[in-house]
């Protein structure tokens, strides 16, 4: 018995030095391409840049290389781009899958609306001079290229450019939480805890798309911005706690967790199930362990129940991005934007998203 302790305790020291070392190594080998901004570009044009952790004036603007479109890719002028708590990344506190010394990916930006500049050889789908919208990473920038078969696709007539340059992450977001892991059926009874955040917003259009009842949770000060969007039901969280009501829900679809899996429990139906929502809203970065911790321990429960706790992460993709598109141009989804900055303001656009306070979208624009 002594000896198999010794072996335990010996192979745990073991290991705890090993990823120590690792740690020490991965962080003090951990680089990016920052050089490159140093050389003078060819061919110029203006994107957001950071090459150090830090708060949100780290963000700048600088003169680098402008893409070329590949044969099967789109080149496009950007108009605007929606802001994402994700764009955070610069703060360092996910420095384990952004870069533990420097970040790994020095350019921000996702959500983008635009012109098509140029299509590669083999383009078919796009030409230039038409009006499309997507993701793609380094999206804060003059210009972008993408894919052709990736999440791109064109933008509906009716869409300004900075409702269009806020959509893609937050809409399908909402979309593939309700209708893929939600399982919503027209006429059930849903209840969107966060309802006034970019997500939010979009969910609750889209349950009302799907024809179901929906409840929206937010502040006293958003809850006619939430009426208008089509709930029909809203609760002022600082005066009525959700889960203290009578009511029973199908599906609750919750970006905040600020509930316990008990409480949140006793408001489903037998069958019904309560979606999380991917790493979470504003400040999403801000006790995520906690939040992780606390989301594994309700799916975990929830296997021994009718109920179903679910977590995800959603997956840009040109089929729901086309589908987001036809939303919009029935006008049954509109982006609500909250504020719109320009590109050389990053930086107090970034402010204002991580004070987790925004109504709908936050979009900068990009002449």
């Amino acid at each position: 018995m002594k000896l198999v302790k010794r072996i335990f305790k010996w192979t745990a020291a073991v290991i705890l030095l090993v990823l120590i070392g690792w740690f020490f190594i991965a962080y003090w080998t951990s680089t990016n391409d920052c050089d490159r901004y140093a050389t003078t570009p060819n061919n110029p044009m203006k994107a957001i840049v950071y090459c150090e952790y830090g708060p949100p004036e780290v963000l700048q603007l600088k003169e680098i290389e402008k893409p070329a479109p590949a044969d099967n890719e789109v080149l496009v002028r950007v108009r605007a781009a929606g802001t994402n708590p994700l764009d955070g990344m610069h703060t360092g506190r996910a420095r384990i899958v952004s870069g533990l010394r420097k970040p790994k990916l020095t350019r921000l930006g996702t959500d983008f609306a635009g012109v098509v500049e140029a299509v590669g050889k083999n383009v078919t789908a796009f030409k230039p001079g038409e009006e499309v919208f997507g993701a793609k990473t380094g999206a804060f920038a003059e210009y972008v290229c993408v894919r052709e078969d990736r999440a791109i696709v064109l933008k509906p007539a009716n869409v300004t450019f900075e409702e269009a340059g806020g959509t893609a992450i937050a809409a399908i977001t909402a979309l593939q939480g309700l209708r893929d892991k939600g399982k919503l059926q027209a006429g059930q009874k849903v209840l969107v805890n966060g309802a006034s955040g970019g997500v939010g917003t979009f969910a609750v259009q889209i349950a009302k798309a799907y024809g179901a009842e929906v409840t929206g949770v937010c502040s006293g000060r958003n809850v006619d911005l939430v009426k208008s969007i089509g709930a029909d039901h809203v609760i002022d969280y600082t005066k009525e706690d959700f889960t203290k009501t009578d009511q029973r829900y199908d599906l609750i679809y919750d970006l905040v967790s600020n509930h316990s899996f008990a409480e949140r429990r006793q408001i489903l139906n037998p069958n019904g199930i309560c979606v999380i929502a991917g790493a979470g809203g504003s400040g999403w970065h801000e006790g995520i362990l906690r939040r992780m911790a606390g989301t594994l321990y309700a799916y975990v429960r929830s296997r021994f129940t009718s109920q179903k706790f679910l977590a995800y992460l959603a997956m840009l993709n040109k089929k729901d991005m086309t589908e987001l598109a036809e939303l919009m141009q029935s006008g049954k989804v509109k982006p609500v934007i909250d504020r719109t900055y320009k590109l050389d303001d990053l930086a107090a656009a970034e402010r204002y998203l991580q004070e987790g306070h925004a109504r709908g979208k936050v979009v900068v624009t990009v002449e």
